[in-house]
């Protein structure tokens, strides 16, 4: 078997969860640049340069007395492992533009993202070995940075368009209208071929039936939330439900690449509590430091909180990462400090959640739609200063971005009496083609005039994207914002149109199944 070709397993398991709309047609030639077997070709080289890579990383894995460095060295293993699946992916929807296994339906959309997510994943590994032995640290960027360049010329030779759409969702072109309806499933939307009808009765119920309960008293099938994950299916073709009940449970809990199509849902933001306390800090890595990880595709998250309780002082602390593709997160509390909520790659959707921090609480290279949010801002250490957003674009080509819509953007309640006691951005670039846009939010008086943050001196201010439209409060006044080159104010809707949940996530292509509403553009 060829090194870019899926295992007839895994194959079928694509077929099965994907969500493939039935008048889509789309065929490589529409969507590369260049021939399919070249792509195919660039696709398999990749692959094998990476497969090379591994061992030259692995044998930094039993060094002793380093526990940050061993920590580094397993993040670049397994980010390793999600790219050459993400290759596999885009190699075997390239080769079979009309078999039912692509992701989403909109073949542009899909490589793209898979590809971007490989690219993201190795400046992840580099920023892990951030303190650790700079001979090791050498060795393995010079490994990474060639897979980096091999993958930034794949994207390269991917149209940035959505398939059979006229104009550029990156670059400012009309695009499809996302028009101004909010979505919500009911029992005549469309499902997807694999959603069998006992999925559609669980998801059409409000009280969600579940295929596990995890109840630390005992009263459940499990009593640790990662005995329900390892007991779930694999590649699993229909919704796979796991139901926490309330109480605090203090474990890290890490949803595998191979654990498709899980949900949780717990008995609400204030009684289901996923907690845990590492930290850069305590050696962790920022991609190890989190409480909650999940990886496998279609995942969903309902009425619970995700935490991360080492405090200020202990730097970045993660409360939830997702690398998982069109995931879902609705009604959840994600609460920590600096870097809380991790959003690391694909295609990502929050609704209704409540979200809080201090520094770079919300940051990554996904492709992100928060809507109807609660954004809160936190006190931290003195002197500190707070930004919303770090989001880490580093090609041009990449798909990727933070779109903040519909949200409430404040301050949190032990930094309320004293909101100027910290002042706080919306965000600020953590990689050079950064890329955030708030649009018909609320912005209290904790927002600064000036709006946004330097990273380190003008790194990045004329290659940044960063866009605001119709916000409103205090906190959304554009007479001091700052004059940034990449600084965008939006005055009309073509623009804002390309980062709606329609165009930015194609959010219509997949979202329904879902069971959860949401607003396909916007609200004009």
């Amino acid at each position: 078997m060829q090194l870019f070709q899926l295992s007839p397993f895994l194959f079928l398991s694509l077929a099965a969860a994907s969500y493939v709309s039935s008048d889509t047609s789309v065929f490589p030639s529409e969507c590369l640049k260049v021939p399919t077997s070249t792509f195919i070709t660039s696709l398999q080289t990749t692959i094998t340069v990476m497969r090379h890579t591994t061992p030259i990383i692995s044998q930094f894995a039993n060094l002793l007395g380093d526990f940050r460095l061993k920590n580094a060295v397993t993040d670049c293993l397994d980010l390793l492992d999600f790219s050459i699946d993400e290759l596999d992916w885009s190699a075997s929807a390239s080769q079979n533009p009309n078999e039912k296994h692509n992701s989403s339906g909109d073949l542009s959309s899909d490589l793209r993202t898979w590809l971007s997510a490989a690219l993201a994943n190795q400046e992840t590994c580099k920023d892990g070995f951030e303190g650790t032995n700079g001979l090791v640290k050498g060795v393995v960027e010079g490994s990474v940075d060639q897979i980096s360049s091999l993958v930034q010329e794949l994207l390269t030779m991917v149209h940035p368009i959505s398939s059979g759409q006229n104009g550029s969702k990156a670059n400012g072109g009309s695009g499809r209208g996302g028009g101004k309806s909010e979505r919500k499933f009911t029992q005549n939307s469309q499902f997807p071929y694999w959603f069998k009808r006992e999925d559609r009765k669980l998801l059409l119920v409000n009280g969600v039936q579940a295929d596990a309960v995890v109840a630390a008293d005992g009263s459940g099938n499990h009593t640790s939330i990662m005995e329900a994950v390892m007991a779930a299916p694999d590649y699993s073709m229909k919704r796979y439900v796991i139901y926490i009940k309330r109480g605090i449970y203090k474990e890290y809990v890490e949803i595998k690449k191979k654990k498709w199509n899980l949900m949780i849902f717990g008995d609400g933001i204030d009684a289901t509590i996923i907690s845990g306390n590492r930290s850069f800090i305590d050696g962790w890595t920022t991609f190890r430091s989190a409480t909650f990880a999940v990886s496998g595709r279609g995942f969903i998250a309902r009425d619970i909180t995700f935490e991360n309780t080492a405090g200020p002082e202990k730097h970045q602390a993660v409360a939830l990462r997702s690398d998982s593709d069109l995931s879902v997160f609705y009604r959840c509390a994600i609460k920590g400090y600096q870097d809380s909520l991790y959003t690391h790659t694909m295609r990502q959707f929050f609704r209704e959640c409540k979200i809080s921090g201090t520094v770079d609480f919300i940051f990554g290279d996904g492709t992100v739609v928060f809507q109807n949010c609660q954004i809160l801002a936190k006190r931290g250490l003195p002197d500190q200063k707070n930004t919303i957003t770090a989001q880490g674009r580093k090609d041009p080509n990449q798909p990727t971005g933070f779109s903040i819509q519909f949200c409430n953007i404040t301050a949190d309640s032990d930094l309320l009496p004293n909101v100027n006691s910290t002042a706080t951005y919306l965000g600020r670039p953590w990689k050079l083609y950064s890329r955030t846009i708030f649009m018909q939010n609320y912005m209290s008086n904790i927002i600064r005039p000036e709006g946004w943050l330097e990273m380190n001196n003008d790194f990045a201010l004329d290659t940044l994207y960063y866009a605001e439209y119709m916000n409103y409060g205090q906190g959304a006044g554009l007479s001091s914002r700052v004059n940034w080159p990449g600084h965008h104010v939006l005055n009309g809707t073509g623009e804002a149109n390309n980062f709606t949940v329609a165009q930015f996530l194609e959010g219509n292509l997949w979202l329904p199944p879902t069971g959860v509403k949401y607003t396909a553009g916007l609200v004009v």
